[in-house]
């Protein structure tokens, strides 16, 4: 029997019920409440056959005590040696292998969440979500647990999720949205409790369902402190050993249920990851993500700038980052251009919801840096929902000099996310910068009308940037730009195609096209291809990508090497496979060949991954450019060499390894970086750093960092 029932708005209900009884996490759900809890049930397709019923049945119940809801999952399999686990690691890829996933979102208000994530191995991943999946926050950390169990006919997991853990607005017979996914990865099938499209993921909370019988529980004091101690014993390359000891402390402080003030005081980023080298064969600065913890959580309110295109290829490895311009990008603070760190003395972060509009205050403070003073970051964003599933907002942001009055410049900008019967999405912002000195081409802007279905998907966008937009805290591609972008596509399914393991037809296009401000094309990078994608997950793709540059000052393509003034074209034709990735040994390549510039490229991208368990992993990957040019130039060839090792002793302990050498630089590096998670949200960690230098007799670069974070919760 299950729970599903109409709400009224037609949506598919479950109900919670209170236990009276403790529950012991063993993952067997032989408690009695079990039994009595009524599950949601009758999981729908999504893939491979939309609107079938699930091919294997799962059940969810519900209930709840007066500190945490629990949740009893059966995930029945008629093949339960089927079951692929490839990952125990935090944050695990839940789809590279059999996993559940639940999203509760606890304002109802179909829009935002928090996503839970399992695997049968008991490893966990959570992400915060905001506008439907538009804002994904997977760095996002909460305080849960789960344990699961093996069964004869498939697998089961107790999920216990704190009331503390979550922001919800407190009362009795108060309603929470929720959704269940399954994916049952040998079948590459992925089912909802409440129906999603296939184009969509479960990020999308406006198709979630109802959960009802919740009671008015309390979140506590809502007050985390996290002290934290780091020694380490660092040499620069070519330098000499410098020993040191930091301490810090970060706080969390609900300040409604709805609003979360963070605060840090002398931060220390040393246990982030080592950033993967990269291979500039281009005019414009290179992207690198974000990795810093205390960045990365709650980044989604400060979103600004391109909205990212929804993606359904899974893991794409060599796939470049789409960022041309994002309003802000904390990697501006608190960093250098060259990666090296600028202390942060104190900051603090407001976000949540007030009033009816989610609200985002932020203020960084850096310290002196050489003879240079530190500098005051602040960013200020606001974001009101209207009509079913839309927004509008507004942002300012500003970097201040302490030294200098003069040194300054500040960002102010308003958009608006638009999206009807549910395909159809419009979105746009404006904005303005402020430099003193500067006066005329200060303003930036963009529209962009989408249509996403099944079967079709269509944008066109325009972005303007003007000659003097300046933005410190933001990435800018480039400047004095106009951008048209246009991208269509229509996916295939016919059922003929499936004897061939092939799922679906991609034939698609993509056209980047960049003028001045006075309308005169500078550039464009388009795009013609079509993919194969297989019925176990991986997908095949032929490109053909024409190229144009127009040039007014010399580009250096190399310190010694050039291109003078003028108009280039050619074209590049490349092949682009992805294997299956939940497979013990699985692949990724993007062969390119054709033209570059005045000569030719040959341009290879081969990664392999090789888990050999869901302990142990080796991932390795080779970037080879190899450029022919016409006298008097020179042809070169440059190779980027990366390999991962990670180990998992469990799902609370993790060795990782990333070692990178770069023939360009003449650069070999390494990362090691142990983590042990002694307690909810509180971290032991050991990092090893080291830097060489192969064509110069320097010392080689060291250091050795330990750090200790202890995480209190009132």
């Amino acid at each position: 029997m299950s729970s599903v029932a109409a709400a009224a708005d037609d949506r598919r209900t479950a109900t919670a019920i209170e236990t009276t009884t403790a529950i012991t996490l063993d993952g067997a759900l032989d408690e009695g409440v079990w039994r009595t809890a009524e599950p949601a049930a009758d999981f729908i397709q999504a893939e491979p056959h939309e609107g079938d019923p699930a091919s294997e049945s799962t059940e969810v119940r519900i209930v709840f005590d007066r500190d945490a809801l629990y949740l009893g999952v059966r995930c029945h399999d008629s093949n339960a040696g089927g079951v692929i686990v490839n990952d125990i690691r935090k944050d695990f890829a839940p789809g590279e292998q059999d996993s559940f996933e639940v999203i509760l979102d606890t304002f109802a208000d179909r829009r935002n969440g928090f996503v839970f994530a399992i695997n049968p191995a008991g490893a966990k991943s959570d992400t915060q979500i905001a506008n439907e999946g538009r804002d994904v926050n997977t760095s996002w950390d909460a305080v849960w647990t789960v344990a699961t169990s093996a069964t004869a006919d498939g697998w089961s997991a107790e999920i216990r999720i704190p009331f503390k853990t979550l922001r919800f607005e407190r009362g009795e017979g108060r309603i929470w949205g929720v959704n269940f996914s399954r994916r049952i990865r040998r079948k590459n099938e992925i089912d909802y409790w409440s129906p999603v499209p296939r184009v969509y993921n479960l990020y999308r909370a406006g198709f979630g369902g109802t959960l009802e019988g919740l009671p008015d529980a309390a979140q506590g004091s809502n007050l985390r402190v996290k002290p934290w101690v780091s020694a380490n014993s660092t040499r620069a390359l070519g330098g000499t050993f410098d020993d040191g000891a930091r301490i810090g402390l970060d706080a969390k402080y609900g300040v409604t249920p709805s609003l979360t003030l963070d605060m840090t005081v002398r931060p220390d980023f040393a246990q982030a990851e080592a950033d993967e080298q990269q291979v500039n064969l281009t005019q414009f600065s290179l992207f690198f993500p974000e990795k810093r913890e205390f960045f990365l959580e709650n980044s989604g309110m400060f979103y600004f700038g391109d909205i990212p295109r929804e993606s359904r290829l899974g893991t794409q490895r060599f796939s470049p980052p789409e960022e041309e311009m994002l309003l802000f990008f904390s990697r501006r603070i608190g960093l250098t251009d060259q990666g090296e760190e600028i202390p942060i003395e104190a900051g603090g972060r407001l976000t949540g919801r007030a009033g009816g509009f989610g609200v985002g205050a932020m203020t960084i403070q850096t310290g002196e840096q050489g003879d240079r003073a530190g500098d005051n970051y602040t960013v200020l964003r606001a974001r009101h929902d209207i009509l079913g599933n839309s927004d509008v907002g507004a942002i300012f942001l500003s970097r201040q000099s302490m030294d200098r009055s003069s040194d300054r410049n500040s960002v102010a900008g308003v958009d608006a996310n638009f999206r009807f019967v549910r395909a159809l999405s419009i979105n746009g912002f404006l904005t303005r910068s402020s430099t003193p000195g500067v006066q005329g081409g200060e303003a930036a802007g963009k529209g962009s009308i989408t249509w996403n279905d099944n079967r079709l998907h269509a944008q066109y966008s325009l972005l303007s940037v003007g000659d003097n937009f300046r933005d410190d805290i933001g990435f800018i591609k480039r400047t004095g730009v106009r951008k048209h972008f246009v991208d269509f596509g229509i996916r295939q399914r016919p059922e003929w195609i499936r004897r061939f393991g092939i799922r679906e037809l991609h034939p698609h296009t993509r056209y980047n096209i960049y003028t001045d401000q006075s309308n005169t094309k500078v550039s464009h990078t388009n795009h013609v291809a079509y993919a194969w994608f297989f019925e176990s997950g991986g997908y095949l793709e032929l490109q053909w990508n024409p190229r144009f540059e127009r040039i007014v000052t010399p580009f250096k393509v190399r310190p010694d090497q050039l291109f003078t003034p003028g108009s280039y074209g050619w074209n590049e034709y490349a092949i682009e496979l992805e294997t299956n990735h939940s497979r013990r040994l699985s692949g990724s390549a993007l062969i390119t060949l054709g033209g570059f510039w005045t000569g030719t490229q040959k341009s290879t991208k081969v990664g392999v991954v090789f888990r050999p368990s869901y302990h142990l992993s080796f991932d390795t990957a080779l970037q080879r450019n190899d450029i022919s040019l016409p006298l008097p130039m020179h042809d070169f060839v440059t190779n980027l060499v990366t390999s991962r090792v990670g180990y998992a002793f469990n799902t609370r302990t993790f060795l990782d390894t990333l070692l990178q050498y770069n023939t360009d630089l003449k650069q070999f590096s390494a990362n090691v970086r142990f983590d042990l998670i002694h307690r909810p949200l509180s971290d032991l960690f050991v990092v090893y750093n080291e830097q060489q230098q192969t064509n110069r007799d320097l010392t080689s670069g060291r250091g050795l960092i330990l750090k200790y974070t202890h995480m209190l919760a009132f």
